[in-house]
């Protein structure tokens, strides 16, 4: 029998990005891909959350976080924004410092809402990573669609935590079929650890419209690390300005790429769904 049977979690969302949170910080199990899956089908998500014992005595806890087809990602703002939502009372602060496999992230209580530092990005082209090296990474010479069709080329590509390559569009991004489109970018040789396939069109110097297609999980209302991928993105391209307002399906974030010491915040909201339990049927093929 699996060991989540019995175990409580939270199902949350962070502006419609779907997120259940898992605490085993009492470390007396540890989620495998198969286990993940198997909660995927019978409580939907777009990303697991699974808090465990810290491993730096700084740290509040390490943090592992799991895509509907059971692959992990190195990052996850709107599931942190709802970790913190949950962890913050626990530990009785206001603040949290998480270690994920990849970096020690930062969160803070902003009023109603929660704020977390994502890091530095990344823009090598060895860091997204790619396969080759396909040209500057503002706009890196790649396209998709027939020869005298393209539909979408020169993507700005950036790691914030997992890769991402994001289109420039001077049209509703509603207008493409990323359903289709974002499976085909996200496999195709150049990523060689796939990547999260983001559609922008720039309304102003402080405001973008945004859909994404997030690798191992598909069309998502929200995806924290691609708005700031893509708030990035277009300040090195001199789009916008360093703040920005990013509008993805489930509602908006705000994003600065912070000039002192280059790292990313991202503010946000959540909210609280509903509580549940696992039983040992979800996990019988599991195994």
């Amino acid at each position: 029998m699996s060991g989540l049977a019995n175990r409580p979690y939270l199902k949350m969302n962070g502006i419609g990005n779907e997120i259940v949170v898992l605490d085993l910080s009492d470390g007396m199990h540890a989620v495998t891909p198969a286990e993940a899956r198997a909660i995927a089908v019978r409580e939907p998500f777009d990303q697991l959350m699974v808090l465990y014992p810290p491993q730096r005595p700084e740290t509040d806890a390490f943090m592992r976080i799991f895509n509907t087809d059971g692959s992990q990602s190195g990052a996850c703002g709107n599931g942190t924004r709802c970790v913190s939502w949950y962890y913050m009372p626990v530990v009785g602060r206001d603040r949290l410092l998480l270690q994920t496999p990849t970096s020690l992230v930062e969160a803070r209580r902003s009023g109603q809402d929660f704020t977390v530092d994502m890091g530095p990005p990344a823009f090598e082209w060895q860091q997204i990573p790619l396969s080759r090296n396909a040209g500057d990474t503002k706009a890196i010479d790649f396209a998709f669609g027939p020869a005298d069709a393209l539909l979408l080329q020169g993507p700005s590509v950036v790691n914030m935590g997992n890769p991402h390559a994001v289109f420039w569009v001077g049209q509703d991004p509603w207008d493409y079929d990323l359903a289709s489109i974002g499976p085909q970018i996200e496999h195709d040789p150049l990523f060689p650890e796939r990547v999260n396939v983001s559609v922008a069109q720039v309304l102003s110097r402080e405001h973008i419209v945004l859909r994404v297609w997030e690798r191992g999980a598909g069309l998502t209302r929200a995806c924290g690390s691609a708005a700031c991928a893509t708030a990035v993105a277009a300040a090195r391209l001199g789009k916008t300005g360093r703040n920005v307002r990013i509008t993805l399906p489930g509602g908006d974030l705000l994003i600065e790429w912070r000039e002192t010491d280059g790292h990313v915040l991202m503010t946000g909201a959540v909210e609280l769904e509903h509580e549940g339990r696992f039983t040992a049927d979800w996990f019988t093929h599991a195994a």
